[in-house]
């Protein structure tokens, strides 16, 4: 059986860098990507049409975020069944997941067409704004399923150590979706219909190209269309993992959307500066991300090979390399913050307002690695939902309370994002604790010769 990726043998520093490095770049590149429909919707459609793109970011990464939860299912379970060498197990998940997938994004699609204007108005949408953001979403909702499907790809081969077809797919998705912006904006004049437009089509080129690239695998993880069909027994393993993943994003975002309401409070060009500068969030998170995924790969595969070191090791690599990066990229954003929201508005009073936000959240984003590569290695462990409940209290109702009573009292637009860095404090103690309770708990069952 050929194994693409060695995470059961190796020294796990190096081995976690390497099979991170394209997620990096992946994830960098999609949020670079994404971010070029605010940039030229900014620089070429005016303030407007960047405020309209940017009120839709936090329901977009609502239903998104649901998509990629589901998908990290995908990735825990492959990586176990094909660390412990169950060839049978991995085809049978594969096959599952494919068609559990397209489900959720036929799902999220036709939920974000039927209710896209109710949420936008329960925002508090500018009305200046809101005719702009219906467009854009609706558009983009029409790609949901091919996002479904490369997230499910993309769980696939990166459970079995291949991070770089995703990396050279996504990087040809996104060269698409540049050229089609420019295109559809500035030589068309669609203004945000055109960047909606290049999305939905770079999201079914990255579906396309990693859709065949498991068709024509030769190995356990190959997808075959005469072979999809639910296994409930692994259906059942992955819902365990991906839909308590997928909600806890998805419930993230609801507590944002009050957090987005508060911003609405303000003024039009705050509003604008803050849609700027929340790009910052994507890249710095996303970034951060590939080492969560390196976390529950390198620990699903382990468990599955018993190697209990390697499980634990795991988890604090992958926790020192997130860390570490959010600090370099959050400080980078405070330093050279007014160059990177000169991507999106050339007017210095939106950069202003983007200012107010990276400075504040430059030196918390690297607060948040100590949450997210628990929650990781929690779901690494095979436990998902009681890591869902905690983000769901400790981050999510945490932070609609202080909208409610901190932000309230104050009313300043800096008492708003400060609740970021102290829900991801005590949502951190609270992960790491129920972590290192079921790394106790799950390792006395294996026999002494396995650790």
């Amino acid at each position: 059986m050929k194994q693409l990726r060695s995470l059961t043998e190796g020294s796990l520093a190096k081995g976690i860098f390497w099979f991170s490095l394209p997620l990096v770049f992946s994830n960098l590149l999609q949020v670079l990507f994404n971010m070029s429909d605010i940039a030229v919707v900014g620089r070429f459609a005016g303030a407007d049409a960047l405020g309209s793109v940017g009120s839709t970011s936090t329901l977009v990464a609502l239903f998104t975020g649901f998509l990629m939860g589901v998908g990290s299912g995908v990735n825990v379970i492959v990586a176990r069944f094909y660390g412990a060498r169950q060839p049978d197990e991995v085809e049978k998940t594969v096959h599952t997941a494919a068609l559990l997938c397209l489900g959720a994004g036929l799902a999220v699609m036709l939920v974000g067409l039927l209710f896209t204007r109710p949420l936008l108005l329960l925002l508090h949408t500018k009305e200046e704004l809101i005719d702009g953001a219906v467009l854009y979403l609706r558009i983009y909702f029409l790609g949901m399923p091919a996002l479904a499907l490369y997230n499910f790809g993309n769980g696939v081969l990166s459970a079995v150590g291949d991070t770089r077809r995703p990396l050279c797919f996504l990087t040809i998705a996104g060269i698409v979706n540049v050229v089609l912006n420019l295109f559809f904006v500035i030589v068309c004049r669609l203004s945000v219909a055109g960047v909606a437009i290049a999305s939905v089509i770079s999201l079914y080129i990255s579906a396309i190209l990693v859709l065949l690239s498991l068709a024509g695998s030769v190995e356990e993880y190959a997808l075959r269309a005469k072979k999809l069909r639910i296994d409930r027994d692994r259906a059942r393993m992955l819902l365990s993992i991906g839909l308590p993943a997928g909600f806890q994003n998805a419930i993230f975002q609801i507590a944002n959307l009050f957090i987005q309401t508060g911003v609405n409070s303000f003024d039009a060009t705050t509003v604008s500066g803050n849609a700027a500068a929340t790009n910052a969030d994507s890249l710095v998170y996303d970034v951060m991300a590939a080492f969560y995924t390196a976390c529950s790969s390198f620990m699903s595969q382990n468990l599955g090979a018993g190697k209990q070191e390697r499980v634990k090791k795991s988890y604090l690599i992958s926790l020192g390399y997130s860390f570490g990066i959010g600090v370099l990229l959050g400080v980078g954003l405070v330093l050279f913050g007014r160059v990177f929201l000169s991507l999106f508005t050339s007017e210095d009073a939106v950069a202003d307002a983007g200012m107010a936000r990276l400075t504040v959240m430059g030196f918390s984003y690297c607060v948040s690695a100590f949450m997210d590569c628990s929650i990781a290695a929690s779901r690494g462990l095979g436990k998902s939902l009681v890591p869902t409940i905690i983000v769901v209290l400790g981050s999510c109702v945490f932070r609609v309370i202080w909208v409610y009573t901190i932000f309230a009292h104050f009313h300043t637009i800096q008492s708003l994002y400060l609740l970021y860095v102290f829900s991801w404090s005590i949502t951190s103690l609270a992960e790491i604790a129920y972590f290192i309770r079921c790394y106790r708990k799950t390792f006395p069952k294996l026999p002494a010769a396995a650790r």
